[in-house]
């Protein structure tokens, strides 16, 4: 499957779905939802709320996207632990796995794929903090190494490192994954993804340039930006990347910048503008060839993408 997911990166612009979080919320979740009444614990939901998942994985599907990732953002082994599934990451993972591929299955006749979205351990392993920088690197590594080969076995097409803050955590990330892969006996593509602010950098400062310079010789196969953002704040790194980049690029914007309303972040950019931007991308930045929405994105905002793509992929 390696090579069929990256031949279509290739051929045509491929559409990655939107938010997760936010079709989650909608469906207004009590803690008795959530394993053990762990009330937030949205990656559990593959466990309790199967069906809900399903549902989310079934609308982007049925809006038009080409690739679901799994709910698997939080399922490395050390955001797991934070509610008492740490001992159980590889099947957590799988299970989230099987569970998108099941639904990919009902689209027979197109081509859909399943991405094994992993997101950050929410330490900063590059800094001095004494929380967030107190880490072995060795633990982050194994925490990644435990998640990859969960979804690995669960049948992912491609796995997905997003949202990071620090570069050095990619690194880990990428490693854990490769060694994964090596404990597996299966490869898959690797997707690299780091978030930057309206100042193009990430948390601790790196720029697009050293992120991508950092990891692109590492054995990945894509690097792209989401999440923290707008398109708008995106384009001077992604005019960058076009430039200088060999790889393909994957863009997958929040809807707009977050505007806080009563202590909880709201997107405001509606499905057109954003779909109107991404097509601005697309005309200008040629090696970007895959699209999607990060916080705030809904089955509404990949539709309008999907409609968008009809005149490139002829």
């Amino acid at each position: 499957m390696t090579k069929l997911f990256l031949e279509e990166v290739e051929e045509r612009i491929v559409l990655f779905d939107g938010a997760m979080g936010t079709e989650i919320q909608k469906l207004k979740p009590k803690p008795e939802d959530f394993p053990n009444n762990k009330d937030g614990f949205n990656d559990g939901l593959v466990l309790s709320r199967p069906e809900w998942i399903e549902s989310i994985h079934l609308s982007y599907l049925q809006a038009g996207s080409d690739c679901i990732e799994t709910n698997t953002f939080g399922s490395n082994q050390i955001k797991l632990q934070e509610y008492g599934f740490g001992e159980e990451t590889i099947s957590i993972n799988r299970t989230a796995a099987e569970l998108a591929k099941r639904i990919v299955k009902k689209f027979s006749n197109e081509k859909k794929y399943v991405v094994g979205s992993m997101g950050p351990t929410g330490y900063l392993p590059s800094s001095n903090d004494p929380d967030l920088g107190n880490i072995s690197l060795n633990k982050i590594t194994e925490a990644f190494d435990l998640q990859a080969q969960g979804l690995i076995l669960g049948g992912v097409d491609a796995l997905l490192i997003e949202t990071s803050q620090d570069i050095l955590e990619v690194k880990l990330a990428i490693t854990g994954s490769l060694n994964a892969m090596e404990k597996t006996g299966k490869e898959v593509p690797i997707i690299s993804n780091v978030t930057l602010d309206k100042y193009g950098k990430m948390l601790l400062g790196t720029n697009v340039q050293s992120a991508y310079t950092t990891v692109s010789d590492m054995g990945i196969s894509v690097f792209g930006l989401n999440c923290s953002t707008g398109p708008d704040e995106m384009e001077s790194s992604i005019r960058w990347l076009d430039e200088q980049n060999e790889l393909p690029i994957l863009v997958m914007p929040n809807a707009g910048m977050p505007i806080n309303e009563g202590g909880k972040a709201v997107y405001r950019m509606t499905a057109k503008d954003m779909s109107h931007k991404l097509e601005e991308f697309l005309n200008k930045y040629k090696r970007v060839r895959i699209i999607g929405g990060c916080c705030g994105t809904t089955p509404e905002h990949i539709r309008e993408l999907k409609n968008t793509l009809k005149s490139y992929n002829l």
